[in-house]
């Protein structure tokens, strides 16, 4: 690839900051280092024709955490860790709906349910039981009379399950199409650079400037980079964070849908929502971890005959329904639910590991991303 002159001079040179990822982290990144230095020149570099990873692929959930998920996590946490993440999850769902309007993210707050089949009524009965407990240690994060969690009876006719689901009143939905769509507009108002297709294969530090090389032929300097690849950063970084591929059906529109929510079902590993009325459904990489441990897109048939064989029996068990479409996305988990928001060396910067929870909490890694790029502590 032959860069022009123009080309050269207009996107290629004086870039004072380079961001890899042009996903929530890499935009929220990138807004808000050019509130604080209106004056530098960044550039977004996005590997696909869109964001690649996670950001436009998940299921558009506004929350933080099913019960389960919450006590699962604290067998491997201690409760201020468990606290921490839940308040980050929060405030990083806030920061976003600040950021970009409710409406152009279309958020609707119909509140999440927990759904627990006849075959996991031990869990149920255990997560029942600790209701009270989990509701009394997110009180500090919610400031409210109403408890976070409680139980509901079923109303949406579902089939082979606990007659009650465990409700919580502050989980909400949005359309995450409309939230990237919203977060590149503001970019472009805030005359930052987003080149697609654009891939950085390579980073290495000359002088005092690092050397990014794109497409794996075009090189060129900058002055710092942020990474903000998620499931992708193993090609960039030594850290604890591998790529977890998510798959997803949804249906053509269904008449009279009666199911409105964000739903939970065997620990978070499965998930659906209604949209459009049609259902949203995803999961089941607990099938075939190894297998679902990569970052190639696509699908396979063992998770996919499972999402259709659940949404039979278990979800629409009475109600006729085709399949639109099916696609997968790429997350980054880890053996901590912590994201990793680290300087790696000189000028170079990460923000990834989202665990799943893209959507809460990737403003706030991106702001915090563009905060430590500039912090006046150095480690190197």
């Amino acid at each position: 690839m032959q860069l022009s002159y123009w080309e050269q001079q207009t996107w290629f040179t004086n870039i004072d900051i380079a961001i890899i990822g042009s996903g929530i982290v890499g935009l929220n990144c990138a807004l808000a280092l050019k509130e604080r230095f209106p004056k530098k020149k960044i550039v977004v570099f996005e590997k696909g024709m869109i964001p690649s990873g996670a950001s436009t692929k998940n299921a558009g959930f506004a929350c933080f955490g099913s019960i389960s998920e919450i006590l699962e996590d604290l067998q491997t946490h201690s409760e201020e860790e468990v606290v921490q993440l839940v308040k980050e999850r929060v405030a990083g769902l806030q920061l976003l709906r600040d950021t970009l309007g409710d409406t152009a993210i279309d958020f609707q707050a119909l509140g999440g349910y927990e759904v627990f089949t006849n075959n996991d009524a031990d869990r149920f009965d255990f997560c029942a039981e600790k209701i009270p407990y989990v509701n009394s240690l997110l009180k500090e994060v919610f400031l409210s009379k109403n408890d976070v969690f409680s139980l509901k009876s079923d109303p949406f006719s579902f089939k082979n399950v606990q007659k009650q689901l465990i409700f919580n009143q502050f989980e909400g939905q949005l359309d995450t199409g409309k939230m990237m769509k919203a977060l590149l507009m503001k970019c472009l108002k805030m005359n930052i650079f987003v080149l697609n297709n654009a891939e950085i294969t390579a980073i290495s530090h000359e002088n005092h400037q690092i050397s990014l090389k794109m497409n794996n032929s075009v090189p060129f300097s900058v002055e710092k980079v942020c990474i903000a690849t998620n499931g992708f950063a193993k090609q960039f970084l030594d850290e604890d964070v591998q790529p977890a591929r998510a798959q997803v059906l949804i249906t053509n529109p269904i008449p009279k849908l009666p199911i409105r929510g964000t739903f939970h079902l065997d620990r978070g590993y499965y998930y659906f929502r209604n949209i459009h009325n049609r259902v949203l459904f995803g999961g089941g990489r607990n099938l075939d971890f190894s297998a679902e441990q990569t970052t190639t897109l696509g699908l396979t048939t063992l998770v996919q005959n499972e999402l259709e064989r659940l949404l039979t029996t278990t979800i629409l068990p009475n109600t006729p329904f085709t399949i639109d479409r099916r696609w997968s996305g790429i997350m980054g988990v880890g053996n901590q639910k912590k994201a990793i928001v680290k300087q790696l060396s000189d000028n170079v910067f990460c923000g990834v590991r989202l665990g799943g929870m893209g959507i809460a909490i990737g403003s706030l890694i991106g702001k915090e991303l563009a905060d430590l790029s500039f912090s006046p502590i150095h480690i190197y």
